[in-house]
């Protein structure tokens, strides 16, 4: 559909004034009915938790997206975890040593690490899950984050075998790996789901709970398509008597007032997200189950850098950029605190600086001339106007943001937007089909807190290039970044990259995520994190 600039507020100013009706209304004939808004104690009760979408898959080996990720960390568990505050703590392994100069790790497993059937955790089952993820016929989407590893590169390109990867097994229960250079984040590295042990490549490949094994602190239970994920707690796992939920449900609601709605009804006790139009309302009425905090995440736009309108048109690209007021985004649509981005790496990533276009620092008259004078240099005009096909899944934030940068475009430009909205199983598949999309909104959350985490998905043959962008340059100053063990130097280099990066336009990065989300008063355990990860074996129900 074309979008015109008066679709950009009207419909979201006047939801919000009949929205905190229906809200009070719902609040007030729901909580004196629903067992789930009283306290709860027994240890057999169910935590309903909510995510945006359906997971894409439950195998570690193949997985991209947040809600699989959140599922992943509750059925599955690496050398390293998280600790309820974001620290690394141990996971299957009980300790570990690192040689002198950072390179070799070794790691040795818990004698009661268990999978869910009972049987232990081996050495084995990790060198079986890494070498899978690095096999290039698997093709996995993750299995750049095994690069640091010895062998891992090469393998990944099809020039050395499965067992040149730099892990073997010492002894019956420990585990050697080496690598490449120095890497600061190995240990956070080890608790991203690319990292985890899979029992059987069979289980990994099935939905069917009669075939699951996994080692975390849950084991599926159920998975009804469409609808939600069981898992149950695993009587096997190590740390078993620390897991105080024995049952969690994660409810698929990709639309975030339905969500809210489920919420105040006391269907769901912690939600995934927060609507904007709600916000108002929730301060005034249950300020205290509201959860915000920044974490390190990137949302943005990906040109379609195969579509010969823009792969030699920075000029258009840049115009696009440019047109978008970022500032009134973050204060009229999203409303949380999101900080306008002008860079990608996001602000407080660990020992970087985060590049910036110049332009940020122009006032709204100046960047939007040289937004109209980039148009008219790139070939068009309102007489012949740029059309858009902006590809975004269902979400009510993004389709808000959607429609406010459709309308910024529209009324700066002269472009036309068609904005084709899918639901998130349908959307990633769509994502991969560049024929399909000119632009798409995505969003890049850290594995990891590094800068090189954000900047290898611009690599040429990074499978979550989506902007199918690529520079030998560029490529060229990742690598030397890589190679380089000196914090400072690296530092620069990646900074360096990231500058070039921008100045290609291949993204229009648009604002930096904060996590939002509404805990019950009776769940605690709830803490903020940069890596924005909330595990349900850290979460409690309160006495009453």
């Amino acid at each position: 559909m074309k979008i015109a600039p008066k679709y950009v507020v009207s419909p979201r100013r006047s939801f919000v004034k009949w929205l905190p009706l229906i809200i009070a209304i719902a609040f007030l004939t729901t909580a004196g009915c629903s067992s789930r808004n009283h306290y709860l104690q027994s240890e057999s009760e169910t935590l309903h938790r909510s995510i945006g979408g359906e997971p894409s898959t439950l195998d570690p080996g193949q997985a991209t997206d947040t809600f699989s990720f959140a599922v992943l960390r509750d059925v599955y568990e690496g050398l390293t975890t998280d600790s309820p505050t974001g620290g690394i703590v141990p996971g299957v392994a009980e300790s570990w040593t690192v040689n002198s100069t950072g390179t070799e790790y070794k790691f040795d497993l818990r004698p009661n690490a268990r999978w869910s059937n009972g049987v232990r955790v081996k050495p084995q089952d990790f060198v079986r899950a890494w070498r899978r993820v690095v096999d290039p016929k698997a093709g996995s989407p993750v299995a750049d984050n095994l690069r640091p590893i010895v062998g891992a590169p090469e393998i990944i390109a099809g020039k050395l075998p499965l067992s040149a990867l730099g892990v073997r097994v010492v002894g019956k229960y420990s585990l050697v790996v080496k690598l490449s250079k120095p890497t600061p984040y190995f240990l956070q590295l080890l608790t991203h789901t690319a990292l985890f042990p899979v029992y059987s490549e069979a289980a990994a490949e099935t939905h069917s709970p009669r075939n699951w094994v996994s080692n975390g602190p849950y084991k599926l239970s159920k998975w009804i398509p469409g609808e939600k994920i069981i898992i149950a707690k695993n009587g096997n796992y190590w740390d078993s008597h620390n897991v105080k939920i024995a049952t969690v449900v994660y409810l698929f609601t990709p639309d975030e007032n339905a969500e809210l709605r489920e919420y105040l009804a006391g269907e769901i006790d912690v939600t995934d997200s927060v609507p904007a139009t709600a916000l108002p309302w929730i301060k005034k009425h249950i300020p205290r189950e509201l959860h915000v905090w920044p974490f390190l995440g990137t949302a943005y736009y990906a040109i379609n850098m195969d579509n010969p309108r823009f792969r030699n048109n920075v000029a258009l690209r840049k115009s696009l950029a440019m047109a978008i007021d970022r500032r009134l985004l973050v204060s009229d649509v999203l409303d949380f605190g999101q900080r306008p981005a002008y860079g990608f790496v996001p602000i407080g990533t660990w020992n970087y600086s985060p590049q910036f276009w110049e332009w940020r620092k122009l006032n709204d008259v100046q960047r939007i001339a040289e937004a109209r004078r980039l148009y008219k240099q790139a070939g068009y005009s309102r007489r012949k106007p740029l059309q858009i096909r902006l590809l975004i899944n269902a979400d009510s934030t993004i389709r808000d943001t959607a429609l406010a940068t459709a309308a910024m475009w529209k009324r700066t430009l002269g472009v036309q937007t068609q904005i084709i909205e899918q639901e998130y199983r349908v959307f990633l598949q769509t994502r991969r089909d560049a024929s399909q999309w000119d632009v798409a909104r995505l969003g890049w959350t850290a594995d990891y807190d590094d800068a090189s985490d954000f900047l290898d998905i611009f690599r040429a043959r990074s499978p979550n290039n989506d902007a199918r962008y690529a520079d030998p340059n560029f490529d060229f100053l990742m690598n030397e970044a890589a190679e380089t063990g000196n914090p400072t130097q690296r530092r620069r280099i990646l900074e360096s990259a990231e500058a070039l990066m921008l100045s290609d336009y291949p993204v229009i990065p648009i604002y930096f995520y904060v996590s939002k989300c509404l805990v019950k008063p009776y769940v605690g355990g709830v803490h903020s994190t940069i890596m924005n990860r909330l595990y349900s074996k850290y979460l409690y129900i309160k006495p009453h």
